[in-house]
Protein backbone atom coordinates (compact mmCIF):
# COMPACT_ATOMS: atom_id res chain seq x y z
CA UNK A 1 0.00 0.00 0.00
CA UNK A 2 1.12 3.51 -0.78
CA UNK A 3 1.71 5.98 1.96
CA UNK A 4 0.11 9.39 1.81
CA UNK A 5 2.37 12.40 1.81
CA UNK A 6 2.43 14.59 4.89
CA UNK A 7 0.93 18.02 4.71
CA UNK A 8 3.48 20.77 4.98
CA UNK A 9 1.41 22.96 7.33
CA UNK A 10 -1.01 25.77 6.78
CA UNK A 11 -0.61 27.82 3.63
CA UNK A 12 0.52 31.41 4.16
CA UNK A 13 -2.34 33.89 4.25
CA UNK A 14 -2.33 36.85 1.97
CA UNK A 15 -2.02 40.08 3.90
CA UNK A 16 -4.73 42.58 3.08
CA UNK A 17 -3.89 46.20 2.56
CA UNK A 18 -5.57 48.37 5.16
CA UNK A 19 -8.38 50.37 3.59
CA UNK A 20 -7.44 54.03 3.84
CA UNK A 21 -10.24 56.38 4.81
CA UNK A 22 -11.43 59.06 2.40
CA UNK A 23 -11.76 61.41 5.37
CA UNK A 24 -8.98 63.40 7.02
CA UNK A 25 -8.65 66.05 9.70
CA UNK A 26 -6.81 69.32 10.00
CA UNK A 27 -6.28 71.59 12.98
CA UNK A 28 -8.64 74.54 13.09
CA UNK A 29 -8.89 77.76 15.04
CA UNK A 30 -8.95 77.77 18.85
CA UNK A 31 -8.13 74.07 19.13
CA UNK A 32 -11.00 72.89 16.93
CA UNK A 33 -10.53 70.08 14.40
CA UNK A 34 -11.78 70.35 10.80
CA UNK A 35 -13.05 67.11 9.19
CA UNK A 36 -12.72 66.97 5.39
CA UNK A 37 -13.43 64.42 2.67
CA UNK A 38 -11.13 63.86 -0.30
CA UNK A 39 -12.38 65.19 -3.63
CA UNK A 40 -14.59 62.83 -5.61
CA UNK A 41 -16.31 63.13 -8.97
CA UNK A 42 -16.07 66.61 -10.47
CA UNK A 43 -15.06 68.24 -7.17
CA UNK A 44 -11.65 69.91 -7.26
CA UNK A 45 -11.18 70.60 -3.55
CA UNK A 46 -11.86 68.69 -0.37
CA UNK A 47 -15.36 68.99 1.11
CA UNK A 48 -15.53 70.39 4.66
CA UNK A 49 -17.77 67.95 6.55
CA UNK A 50 -17.68 69.67 9.90
CA UNK A 51 -15.71 71.51 12.55
CA UNK A 52 -15.52 69.59 15.81
CA UNK A 53 -14.29 70.89 19.17
CA UNK A 54 -11.92 67.97 19.87
CA UNK A 55 -10.11 65.14 18.09
CA UNK A 56 -12.42 62.64 19.79
CA UNK A 57 -15.44 64.34 18.27
CA UNK A 58 -13.70 64.51 14.89
CA UNK A 59 -12.97 60.76 14.96
CA UNK A 60 -16.57 60.05 15.92
CA UNK A 61 -17.75 62.21 12.99
CA UNK A 62 -15.47 60.36 10.57
CA UNK A 63 -16.86 57.00 11.75
CA UNK A 64 -20.43 58.30 11.47
CA UNK A 65 -19.85 59.64 7.95
CA UNK A 66 -18.19 56.40 6.81
CA UNK A 67 -21.26 54.48 7.99
CA UNK A 68 -23.58 56.94 6.23
CA UNK A 69 -21.57 56.71 3.01
CA UNK A 70 -21.60 52.92 3.12
CA UNK A 71 -25.40 53.07 2.88
CA UNK A 72 -25.60 55.79 0.22
CA UNK A 73 -22.68 55.23 -2.14
CA UNK A 74 -23.07 58.42 -4.21
CA UNK A 75 -23.61 60.73 -1.25
CA UNK A 76 -20.70 63.04 -2.09
CA UNK A 77 -21.17 63.11 -5.87
CA UNK A 78 -23.74 65.97 -5.66
CA UNK A 79 -24.97 65.67 -9.25
CA UNK A 80 -28.16 67.66 -8.63
CA UNK A 81 -29.55 70.28 -6.27
CA UNK A 82 -31.40 67.50 -4.46
CA UNK A 83 -28.09 65.69 -4.00
CA UNK A 84 -26.51 68.79 -2.48
CA UNK A 85 -29.45 69.26 -0.11
CA UNK A 86 -29.35 65.60 0.88
CA UNK A 87 -25.62 65.80 1.57
CA UNK A 88 -26.01 68.91 3.72
CA UNK A 89 -28.86 67.26 5.65
CA UNK A 90 -26.78 64.13 6.30
CA UNK A 91 -23.76 66.19 7.37
CA UNK A 92 -25.89 68.30 9.74
CA UNK A 93 -27.51 65.20 11.25
CA UNK A 94 -24.14 63.49 11.76
CA UNK A 95 -22.62 66.60 13.37
CA UNK A 96 -25.60 66.97 15.68
CA UNK A 97 -25.52 63.34 16.76
CA UNK A 98 -21.77 63.41 17.43
CA UNK A 99 -22.08 66.54 19.56
CA UNK A 100 -24.96 65.00 21.52
CA UNK A 101 -23.39 61.55 22.05
CA UNK A 102 -19.76 62.62 22.34
CA UNK A 103 -18.01 63.78 25.47
CA UNK A 104 -19.12 67.07 26.98
CA UNK A 105 -17.16 70.09 25.84
CA UNK A 106 -16.13 72.93 28.14
CA UNK A 107 -15.20 76.26 26.63
CA UNK A 108 -13.43 77.43 29.77
CA UNK A 109 -13.65 77.05 33.53
CA UNK A 110 -16.58 79.46 33.83
CA UNK A 111 -18.41 78.98 30.52
CA UNK A 112 -19.68 75.67 29.18
CA UNK A 113 -22.29 74.39 26.73
CA UNK A 114 -24.63 73.27 29.48
CA UNK A 115 -27.61 75.45 30.38
CA UNK A 116 -26.78 77.62 33.41
CA UNK A 117 -27.44 76.17 36.85
CA UNK A 118 -29.43 79.22 37.98
CA UNK A 119 -31.85 78.62 35.09
CA UNK A 120 -32.65 75.13 36.35
CA UNK A 121 -35.85 76.40 37.94
CA UNK A 122 -36.76 78.53 34.90
CA UNK A 123 -38.98 77.31 32.10
CA UNK A 124 -37.55 74.99 29.44
CA UNK A 125 -37.77 77.57 26.65
CA UNK A 126 -35.47 79.98 28.46
CA UNK A 127 -32.94 77.19 29.04
CA UNK A 128 -33.14 76.11 25.39
CA UNK A 129 -32.65 79.67 24.13
CA UNK A 130 -29.63 80.17 26.39
CA UNK A 131 -28.19 76.83 25.27
CA UNK A 132 -28.62 77.74 21.58
CA UNK A 133 -26.98 81.14 22.19
CA UNK A 134 -23.95 79.49 23.73
CA UNK A 135 -23.73 76.98 20.88
CA UNK A 136 -23.89 79.84 18.36
CA UNK A 137 -20.96 81.52 20.10
CA UNK A 138 -18.94 78.29 20.10
CA UNK A 139 -19.81 77.24 16.52
CA UNK A 140 -20.58 80.35 14.45
CA UNK A 141 -22.05 79.75 11.02
CA UNK A 142 -20.27 80.96 7.96
CA UNK A 143 -21.89 83.48 5.63
CA UNK A 144 -24.03 81.72 3.06
CA UNK A 145 -25.03 78.70 5.19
Amino acid sequence: MARQARKKGKPARKQRAVAKSDYFTQPGKRGAVVVLRKPIGNRATAKVCGIMPTRVHAKMLVNQLERAESVVKDLFLEATDDGIEALEAVLAACRKEVLEKGPRVRLSESDDLEPPAEAAGADRETCAVEHQRRLAICYPRRVGE
